[in-house]
């Protein structure tokens, strides 16, 4: 007889979940560079799997990981049509947020660049 596999959900909630500590999280979905890439491609629009993994040059099952994550937390949308899966950005707002933090680096990359605190390095 073979044991069963028990795989573990890919959420989990809290059991008191604070605001400030979720809107930390929020900003940390889109802290990760490739699914902020992702996010920025599909500003211009509705984009496969496929045409994702071309644009990106990352493998596919790391795009489908990122894409599962994306569209658990929100950012993203997405519509089959036959075999194909297009996604699409969840909510114009989160390109908003994407395009103000980029407005806002026009006078701060630098410092951005060279923080080490953000990384976990320390000052």
């Amino acid at each position: 007889m073979t044991p069963s596999v028990t795989k573990e959900a890919p959420f989990q909630l809290p059991e008191q979940p604070v605001v400030t500590d979720i809107v930390a999280k929020y900003f940390r979905g889109l802290g990760e560079p490739t699914r902020l890439r992702i996010l920025e491609l599909l500003a211009a629009g509705e984009r496969s799997v496929g045409d994702l993994v071309l644009a990106t040059g990352e493998p596919q099952p790391k795009i489908s990981n990122h894409l599962a994550c994306l569209r658990w937390c929100g950012f993203v949308d997405s519509r089959r049509e036959h075999r194909t899966v297009y996604y699409r950005a969840g909510d114009e707002r989160v390109l908003r947020i994407i395009q103000l933090a980029r407005g806002l680096l026009d006078d701060n990359a630098e410092h951005v660049a060279a923080c080490r605190t953000i990384d976990g390095v320390g000052c």
